[in-house]
């Protein structure tokens, strides 16, 4: 890092001392100058980074000032004091947060970081299961477009689902768009789930056998899979969470050795937390997540793009459904 100028060095060197087990100091030398930049613009715009867990370490511990899953992002997207949200994620959380925050200025930095969930289901086919099931009421996914939401009667994520799915009172639900969630949160509850087809690109590329495979390499391993993979991966889990309740199951229970079947970057953001845990990381990259970088959250800052739109009409109808979520 002696290509810095000592300025920068001195400003960021705090921020790599917490990521210094996951980031050698070559890879922070090409970051530096960029979260230098990052924290300068955020005090002058009166901007906020949120990140999802799945950013990289010098995203989601370097320059982001709300971080967690997209249950705690949706919540404290409400409270935020500024007139900027950079998201720090993919396209249906900015939306979410613009839901969530009319007023403020929301900006995306890739206007490409998509969601495959989001992409599997369109407002017509919610259209179409409610005429198929009339008066079931649809529970979808906060990984949905907007105008998905809009014709939704509240939403769910992988945290809160079950709660969500039983707080209707009713004998069986419409769940959209991801059929494995559906499944595991059928096991879970009496109530019938209608699920839809929708898959994670992520998490459907783990396998039962994959499970088998890392209890066969690491025998002493504590195994984590989020509810969007298979459910007989799920079934071969010591436990099944949302990103949350896995980072919050490391701190609790401090397994000696730990695998988080989820996307890449979350084992380092929580490798960083619990230096005394092994993380095996047997993980698959998301690409859409990975298109958010250090480069065009400063971009963003600096010239305003990408800011996300929704078109009043759609947004009532999806801010209902989002604000029933949050109101329990």
């Amino acid at each position: 890092m002696a290509d810095l100028s000592s300025a920068v060095f001195a400003r960021v060197s705090p921020l790599y001392d917490r990521v210094k087990r996951v980031i050698p100091p070559p890879e922070w030398a090409t970051f530096a100058e960029d979260v230098d930049a990052i924290l300068e613009l955020k005090r002058s715009r009166n901007a906020v980074v949120l990140a999802h867990n799945y950013q990289t370490p010098e995203i989601f511990h370097g320059v982001a000032d709300i971080v967690g899953d997209s249950l705690l992002l949706a919540r404290e997207a409400t409270k935020v004091d500024a007139d900027i949200i950079v998201l720090a994620g993919v396209h249906f959380m900015a939306e979410t947060a613009k839901l969530l925050n009319p007023e403020k200025t929301v900006l995306i930095p890739d206007l490409a970081a998509g969601c495959s969930l989001a992409d599997s289901i369109t407002p017509q086919d919610v259209r179409l299961m409610r005429q198929r099931y009339p008066g079931v009421p649809v529970v979808t996914y906060v990984n949905t477009s907007s105008a998905v939401k809009a014709e939704s009667d509240i939403c769910c994520t992988s945290g809160n689902a079950l709660k969500v799915v039983e707080s209707l009172g009713v004998e069986r639900v419409i769940m959209l768009p991801d059929e494995y969630l559906a499944q595991n949160i059928a096991a879970q509850t009496n109530v019938k789930i209608i699920a839809w087809k929708g898959h994670c690109e992520v998490h459907e590329l783990f396998t039962a056998s994959d499970v088998r495979q890392l209890r066969e390499n690491h025998p002493d391993v504590t195994i984590l899979a989020h509810p969007e993979c298979p459910p007989e991966v799920v079934a071969e889990a010591d436990f099944s969470g949302s990103t949350a309740a896995m980072s919050d199951f490391v701190g609790k229970q401090r397994p000696p050795r730990v695998v988080l079947l989820t996307e890449c970057a979350m084992s380092d953001n929580v490798s960083v937390l619990h230096p005394d845990v092994e993380f095996i990381r047997p993980c698959n990259l998301c690409p859409h997540m990975k298109r958010i970088t250090l480069k065009n959250i400063r971009h963003a800052l600096e010239t305003g793009r990408h800011e996300v739109t929704i078109d009043p009409a759609i947004a009532a109808s999806a801010r209902r459904a989002v604000e029933r979520m949050l109101a329990l």
